[in-house]
């Protein structure tokens, strides 16, 4: 192995011990197994491992005669209460569009029957269903705008309730709920049930999660994972109910005693909804979760909003055991998270400064991406090249050890004269592997970046109209497996079977074609134009004299074998 190789492998070896402390630190831990505690009783009296509050006897009645509606709103949202359940009707994301144009409701409209936002999770069924469908009384109604604050009341001979919400000029609303039954207070979180309303495909109802946050660890619980009504007890500066692009995070004002139950539920909806049919649905998660004290009233904030990473930075998050927290760990790059988030950052400064389009942006950085890697592609084009050239004498060395065992010595001899052939010719068998090696990460967190970014959500570049979705024309696809399947006939391969050049020749780039046919128009757009450089490279260095060289021998036994 020569002394440029041993380099690369004991500064990789280095980068990799160096980087573990980072690693910890950034990127998500694997989620443990939540531990599931035991419900409590249908109604509970608060603790009495804390001072009580005095218990509240409920008043005079109070009921409204009749349903009406409150809307609040600010430059980001247009949020819709009933008084009917003090619950959220609407939740419309003003600077967002839906799949089928027009504003984006968050409120998802095919799940209503498990519940709506801001309605109230108590572990009675009877008392749920009671007080999220009792009409409340507020002084509150009509239109008003942010900051403001309103409140609902319900009370009869049995239980009393109120809602409190104020909000901002942000996607923060503040919840305060008390829930006082037969004189004593029960355990009632605010709630988000089922879903987002930005949902329209089954890809985007899978990629729903529930998550939380414990110190520094961001637990993610995925759709198998989750039990409906179970129940994770904290402490935990935040928890949510998350899809693709979207979320909700409850954030306690207290840390403590606080618990999270998870919410599991299941629709039909059409296998293609640009052209639904009753008769051709699948069925689909939806999952929720509910938030709150265990041993009091429940005061705590709601983030419902993009999953943007400038956004969601500027949520302040209460810190645990003196460790600062934060909501980053929400968008979830996956495993290359310490490669896709830089990736991301530099994407987001080229389309601000350089480009203002989305898709050129991609272009962009595709194209310096490549340049910063050419010397790595180089190295590798050249070591197969030569590996080719020897692959001849290889095979005539391995001819002469057929007989042999492996077990028999004579086999380290044939792996002796192979090595040595190989120090003469100056080949590393290694060096064709090494630098495919170190590309591949970037093509993975290349992936878990767009497929994290709302940015590119609905971002239109040339006949793309949305780079987060599958290409409509399937253009860019088709161009990436012609792409390979040239890249394929341009490079010479004369020490390969014909029969197998062929099969592979068509098999991997066909094979490629089918991962990535629905795959995002933006993850088609860096790897097209990834292929496409490449092409470009292979033509030169079929141009140089090491190039023209390996035609020749290809050449001279392609005459062979036909003779």
């Amino acid at each position: 192995m020569d002394r440029k190789l041993l380099i690369v492998f004991a500064l990789t070896f280095l980068v990799i011990i160096l980087s573990q402390p980072l690693l910890k630190k950034y990127l998500p831990q694997p989620p443990a197994q939540p531990q599931q505690v035991a419900q409590p009783a249908p109604v509970a009296n608060v603790s009495t491992a804390s001072p009580a509050p005095a218990p509240i006897v409920p008043s005079a009645a109070k009921q409204a005669a009749g349903e009406s509606e409150t809307v609040v709103e600010n430059d980001l949202y247009r949020i819709t209460f009933t008084n009917r359940g003090a619950q959220v009707k609407s939740w419309i994301l003003k600077k967002f569009d839906a799949d089928r144009g027009g504003p984006l409701d968050l409120v998802n409209n095919d799940s209503q029957n498990f519940g709506h936002p801001l309605a109230l999770w108590i572990y009675d069924a009877g008392l749920r269903d009671k007080i999220n469908s009792a009409l409340y009384v507020t002084a509150a109604e009509g239109t008003q705008q942010a900051p403001s604050q309103i409140s609902f009341e319900y009370s009869d001979a049995d239980v009393s309730v109120r809602k409190t919400f104020r909000f901002d000029r942000t996607y923060e609303i503040h919840v305060d709920t008390l829930v006082v039954s037969k004189g004593s207070q029960i355990t009632a979180f605010p709630m988000w049930p089922a879903g987002f309303g930005d949902s329209t495909r089954p890809q985007s109802y899978a990629s729903s999660q529930i998550e939380y946050q414990n110190e520094g660890s961001v637990t993610r619980l995925a759709v198998k994972k989750i039990s409906s009504g179970g129940t994770l007890p904290g402490p935990f500066s935040w928890a949510a109910v998350t899809d693709q692009y979207f979320t909700a995070v409850f954030i306690p004002e207290n840390i403590q005693n606080q618990a999270l139950v998870t919410l599991h539920n299941a629709i039909n909806i059409p296998k293609d909804p640009q052209k639904p049919d009753p008769k051709e649905t699948i069925q689909v998660p939806v999952l929720g979760a509910a938030v709150g004290n265990l041993v009091g009233p429940t005061s705590l904030r709601i983030y419902v909003g993009p999953k943007s990473l400038d956004t969601l930075e500027a949520v302040s998050i209460p810190t645990i055991n003196g460790a600062s927290q934060d909501l980053r760990g929400i968008v979830n790059f996956g495993f290359f998270n310490i490669i896709a988030r830089p990736l991301f950052q530099w994407l987001k400064w080229t389309h601000a400064h350089i480009v203002g389009n989305w898709g050129w942006a991609i272009v962009v950085q595709t194209l310096c991406i490549n340049i910063v890697l050419l010397p790595l592609r180089i190295y590798q084009m050249k070591s197969a090249l030569k590996m080719q050239k020897i692959q001849p004498q290889i095979t005539a060395i391995q001819e002469k050890y057929k007989k042999y065992s492996m077990r028999d010595p004579k086999k380290q001899e044939m792996q002796k004269e192979i090595w040595d052939l190989q120090q003469r010719e100056g080949v590393n068998m290694f060096g064709g592997c090494l630098p495919m090696i170190i590309q591949l990460p970037f093509l993975f967190a290349y992936y878990s970046m767009l497929n994290a970014s709302i940015d590119l959500r609905h971002a239109s570049w040339g006949w793309i109209h949305d780079l987060s979705a599958p290409d409509p024309y399937w253009l860019l696809p088709i161009s990436m497996v012609i792409s390979m399947l040239v890249m394929q006939r341009m490079t010479p391969t004369p020490g390969v079977d014909p029969a197998q050049q062929k099969m592979m020749m068509w098999m991997m780039p066909l094979f490629m074609g089918y991962i990535f046919f629905n795959l995002a128009a933006g993850l088609n757009l860096y790897y097209a134009e990834s292929n496409l450089i490449s092409v470009a490279q292979q033509l030169i260095m079929n141009r140089s004299s090491l190039g023209q060289q390996m035609r020749e021998i290809a050449a001279k036994r392609a005459r062979k074998r036909d003779k």
